[in-house]
């Protein structure tokens, strides 16, 4: 997420000495600082470390509606610089949207550009919860948004999916034999609907599992 700010700043905000001030000190246009609280000179037990809360400022956000449209979410953190909280209003003037934050509102955890298909940064890990069988919902709605799926996977919640897997689509083939309905890629590769789903809710063919 932060060079992701960083990158915006330079390409959009034609800031092109934007920069973290971990890789430029001297930087003229801090996007990413070193967090207030830290120490410079004690590097043991200085870093936000561990569960933190990010709060979703809009619900029609595509992270909000991956996490099954929760207003908030607990996920791991590990660092020790953060998007310039006094930059914020330019980079959100300029396009960038900030749509999750922490409890106090300046320190930034989730970004997106909203008429992206999927441009979505975070501050915290989400591979540290991620399991093959229970992916992170940022990264389903990546794979997702790169099979061509992402509309239907915000469409469905938790809160609406019944305890019966959904049954297959079928169409007849002028026989009256009933045949698997599997809309293909232009380049002719299948393409099949996820199963997986999200906040706490996933499918394996065998039911849904919470």
């Amino acid at each position: 997420m932060q060079v992701a700010v960083i990158e915006f700043a330079r390409s959009v905000m034609k800031l092109g000495g934007a920069n973290s001030t971990e890789f430029d000190p001297a930087t003229a246009s801090p996007c990413v600082i070193f967090m207030p609280e830290g120490s410079k000179t004690q590097m043991g037990a200085t870093m936000r470390l561990g569960s933190r809360r990010t709060h979703f400022l809009a619900n029609n956000c595509k992270s909000a509606k991956l996490y099954g449209n929760a207003t908030s979410i607990d996920e791991r953190h590990r660092h020790r610089y953060e998007v310039n909280p006094e930059m914020v209003p330019l980079l959100e003037k300029a396009g960038l949207s900030f749509v999750g934050k922490d409890e106090s509102g300046r320190r930034m955890e989730i970004i997106e550009l909203p008429n992206h298909v999927f441009f979505i940064g975070a501050q915290f890990h989400p591979e540290f919860k991620s399991r093959p069988g229970k992916p992170s919902p940022l990264f389903l709605g990546l794979i997702a948004a790169a099979s061509g799926q992402l509309d239907l996977l915000l469409k469905r919640s938790c809160s609406v999916i019944s305890s019966k897997p959904t049954p297959p689509r079928y169409s007849t083939n002028g026989t009256g034999t009933a045949v698997l309905t599997i809309k293909p890629y232009p380049n002719g590769h299948a393409k099949k609907a996820l199963t997986s789903l999200v906040n706490g809710c996933y499918a394996n063919g065998n039911g849904i599992h919470i």
